[in-house]
């Protein structure tokens, strides 16, 4: 299976968003956001193409609501001063157009934790990401462990540091903190 038809298989899967990266500044070629419901199935995908895993961590996207939230005020801020001096500048306000309001993607309701996973095949040297958020108040995945094995070590380490607990893993148990952790010291509200 050559790059472009793995490309088209994975932005196939639903909600599945796959934009071409610039490997010699990324370190990758695919970089694929994809909702929880559609992992299991583009890891199907990069088994049967013949990728094998490279690793996998945790990314705790605390404080991107507020951060979003706060940039959207800001732009529409902008646009209303330009909309309103247009409308002084117009010699008709009658005939001003109307001001346009700048596409923005939808501000997630909460904070989220992102699983990244990257992929690798070295017979053509082509190496894929794939993204998958989960909410940060109840953070679950699905195992990919049936499909990699290898993946049940990976799992664990981003359990224990981050939180997120991989659903149909069997022994999400902690690898170096102390088997009774309660706590995930790689999420930004960590405090020891």
């Amino acid at each position: 299976m050559n790059a472009e038809t793995l490309g088209a298989q994975l932005a196939a899967l639903p909600g599945a968003r796959v934009r071409a990266a610039d490997h010699a500044a990324v370190g990758y070629d695919l970089d694929v956001a994809l909702p929880e419901s559609s992992l299991l199935a583009a890891v199907g995908i990069m088994d049967g193409a013949g990728y094998f895993i490279e690793g996998m961590t945790g990314v705790d996207w605390f404080g991107e609501c507020e951060a979003l939230r706060k940039e959207a005020e800001a732009k529409a801020k902008k646009a209303a001063e330009a909309a309103a001096a247009n409308a002084e500048d117009a010699p008709d306000a009658s005939e001003a157009a109307p001001p346009e309001t700048p596409a923005q993607n939808p501000i997630p309701q909460e904070d989220e934790l992102e699983v990244v996973y990257d992929f690798n095949l070295y017979a053509t040297r082509h190496r894929v990401c794939l993204r998958v958020r989960t909410p940060r108040s109840n953070p679950q995945i699905h195992t990919i462990a049936e499909i990699y094995p290898i993946a049940h070590w990976h799992e664990r380490e981003v359990h224990e540091f981050f939180g997120i607990v991989f659903i149909g893993h069997p022994y999400l148990i902690p690898l170096l903190l102390p088997e009774d952790a309660e706590y995930h010291p790689l999420l930004k509200d960590y405090s020891a």
